[in-house]
C-alpha cells in the first residue's frame, strides 16, 4: 500500500494549487514564460512542474521531506539500504562510486568494458586503474561477460586493490555471474561496484525465482540505474542504491559527499518527479512490465531467426541474456552492422539503438507494442528477399576478416596524471607508439578503446581506423567528427 504513494509529485501538485504569486528561480513563472513555439506543439501544464527547491518540495542535496520520502520508497523497493535520486544520469553516480572507493594512488579493479564515465571517476579520484577484460563472444564480435577466475586472479596478483568495478548487464545483454564475483570481492576486503545502467528491470522477472540477476540481490555494495534507459522515467533520470555487506563500510558514507561533487546545484524535480512516478508504476506493475517486454522481444528473435541471411544472439550454455535485448546479425547477407542500421532507419523507419561492425540492438521495453515487433521483422524479411541473392556484391572487409578486440594498452600514466599532462597534437596517421592524451570511445555504446595515457598500439590503431572508415559516430573526434589529429603526452 505504501508505494501507491508519489510524495514528490504529489508535493509539487500542492504548490501549483496554491497559485503563488512566484518569485523564485526558475523565470519562467510555473509555465508562464516558455517559448509559445513550444507550448503550442505541446501544451503548457507539464511546465507548471518544473520547480525548485520550496517549503513544498524539499532540497535533494538535504532532503527532509518528499524528495526523503521518494528515495526511502525507492530503497524499500529496491531492497537497499540507501538510495539516491541522480540527476545528472548514471555517468554522476559511476563518478561518485569510484571516488568513494579509491583514493589517489590506490589501485581499483575495472572491467575494460566499462564506460567512459568510469574513466573520468578515475580522474577525479586519481586512483590507479588494473583492468580486467570481458570474455568475447567471438561469432558475434561483442565483448561478454566478466570471469569470476580473472577476478580472482587479479585479485592474488594485485591484492591492495579496494574495489571492482564492471558492468552488468552490458549494453548488448550479457550478465556475469555477479554472486560469484561479489564473494571473491567480499573475500579480499573490496566492494563490488555495479554500473547496473541497462538493468534496473531485472528486479522484476518473478519466473526468475531461482535465477537472481539484480546487482544487489547478488552481493553488489554499490549499483547505479539508468531509470530512463527501461523505465518511465524521463532522460539523464538515474537512481544510486547502497548495500552494506559489512565491507569496507566507511566507505559507504563517503557516497553522499561525493554526489555534491558531481551533480548539479539546481536539480530538475522534472527529473525527479518521473523518477518518482517510474519507482510508482514498478511498485505497481514491475513484473507484467518485464513479462512484457520479455514476451515481444521473444516473438521478434523467433521470426527473425527464420529469415534467411538473419540470426539473433541467443542463450546458450554457461550465457546469462537480459531476454529484453534484441542483438540482430546479417552477416550471412555480407552485411555489416552499420549497413544494416542504415537500411533499416533510411527505407523502413525503424530506429535501432546501436550498430557495430556485425549487429545491431534493438532495446525492447513495456512501452513496445506489437506493431513495432512487426514493422522490424517485416524489415529484416524485405532486406533479405532484397540482398540474399547479391551477398557477395554487399561482402564487407570487417564481416570477412573479423575485427579481434585489441589487447589492453601499456599503461603509461594514470588517467589523472594524464589528464593534466601537457599535450600535442599530432596527425592521427602517427599515433601508433605515442601516449595519448584524450579519450577514444565510439559511441554508442560509449566503451572507450584507448584511455589517456595509454600507449596507441597498431592494434589498437587499426580498431578506431575501421570505425572511422565505416562513419560512425566517435567520443574524441575532431569537431567535423574527423579523427584528422590526436593529442599525445610526450
Amino acid at each position: 500500500m505504501e508505494q501507491k504513494r508519489t510524495p514528490l509529485l504529489d508535493a509539487v501538485e500542492r504548490l501549483i494549487d496554491t497559485k503563488p504569486a512566484y518569485f523564485r528561480i526558475p523565470g519562467h513563472r510555473l509555465n508562464r514564460g516558455i517559448s509559445s513555439r513550444w507550448t503550442d506543439k505541446t501544451g503548457e501544464q507539464i511546465f507548471a512542474y518544473d520547480v525548485t527547491e520550496t517549503p513544498f518540495t524539499d532540497d535533494l542535496h538535504a532532503p527532509e521531506g518528499a524528495i526523503r520520502e521518494a528515495q526511502e520508497l525507492l530503497r524499500k523497493l529496491y531492497g537497499a539500504d540507501e538510495s539516491f535520486f541522480l540527476v545528472n544520469g548514471t555517468t554522476c553516480g559511476n563518478e561518485a562510486m569510484i571516488m568513494s572507493a579509491a583514493f589517489e594512488g590506490q589501485e581499483i579493479m575495472v572491467a575494460r568494458n566499462a564506460h567512459k564515465s568510469a574513466m573520468m571517476g578515475l580522474v577525479l579520484s586519481g586512483a590507479k586503474p588494473v583492468y580486467v577484460m570481458p570474455e568475447v563472444i567471438a561469432d558475434w564480435g561483442i565483448q561478454g561477460e566478466i570471469a569470476p577466475d580473472k577476478v580472482r586472479a587479479l585479485f592474488q596478483k594485485y591484492p591492495q586493490c579496494t574495489a571492482l568495478f564492471l558492468v552488468n548487464p552490458t549494453y548488448y545483454g550479457v550478465c556475469s555471474e555477479l554472486q560469484k564475483i561479489a564473494d571473491i570481492c567480499h573475500e579480499n576486503n573490496a566492494l563490488l561496484l555495479v554500473d547496473e545502467a541497462h538493468g534496473g528491470h531485472l528486479y522484476f522477472d518473478r519466473n526468475a525465482l531461482t535465477e537472481k540477476r539484480g546487482a544487489l540481490e547478488c552481493g553488489a555494495d554499490l549499483c547505479v540505474q539508468s531509470m530512463h534507459k527501461v523505465t518511465g522515467a524521463l532522460t539523464q533520470s538515474s537512481v544510486l542504491h547502497i548495500k552494506n555487506h559489512g565491507i569496507r563500510s566507511d566507505v559507504l558514507v563517503r557516497v553522499a559527499e561525493n554526489l555534491h561533487l558531481v551533480q548539479s546545484t539546481s536539480p530538475s524535480y522534472l527529473l525527479m518527479i518521473s523518477l518518482d512516478c517510474a519507482r510508482y508504476e514498478l511498485a505497481m506493475h514491475g513484473d507484467s512490465m518485464y513479462q512484457k517486454a520479455a514476451r515481444l522481444a521473444g516473438y521478434a528473435r523467433s521470426r527473425i531467426h527464420d529469415i534467411e541471411g538473419f540470426e539473433c544472439l541467443e542463450n546458450k550454455k554457461g550465457s546469462m541474456l537480459d531476454k529484453t535485448r534484441l542483438v540482430i546479425s546479417a552477416r550471412s547477407l555480407g552485411m555489416s552492422g552499420f549497413m544494416l542500421d542504415e537500411l533499416l532507419f533510411e527505407k523502413y523507419g525503424v530506429n535501432m539503438e546501436l550498430s557495430d561492425p556485425e549487429n545491431v540492438l534493438a532495446v525492447v521495453t513495456y512501452a513496445n507494442e506489437q506493431e513495432d515487433m512487426d514493422r522490424l521483422i517485416n524489415a529484416c524479411g524485405s532486406i533479405s528477399a532484397k540482398y540474399r541473392d547479391h551477398k557477395k556484391e554487399y561482402d564487407i572487409s570487417v564481416i570477412k576478416d573479423r575485427l579481434h578486440f585489441p589487447k589492453i594498452p601499456r599503461q603509461c600514466l594514470t588517467p589523472r596524471q594524464a589528464y593534466f599532462s601537457q599535450k600535442k597534437e599530432i596527425e592521427w596517421s602517427n599515433a601508433i607508439g605515442k601516449i595519448s592524451g584524450q579519450i577514444i570511445a565510439p559511441y554508442p555504446p560509449g566503451i572507450p578503446v584507448i584511455y589517456p595515457g595509454e600507449l596507441i598500439s597498431s592494434e589498437v590503431w587499426e580498431y578506431i581506423e575501421c570505425f572511422l572508415k565505416n562513419g560512425r559516430h566517435i567520443h574524441g573526434a575532431d569537431k567535423d567528427g574527423q579523427l584528422k589529429v590526436i593529442k599525445i603526452i610526450e
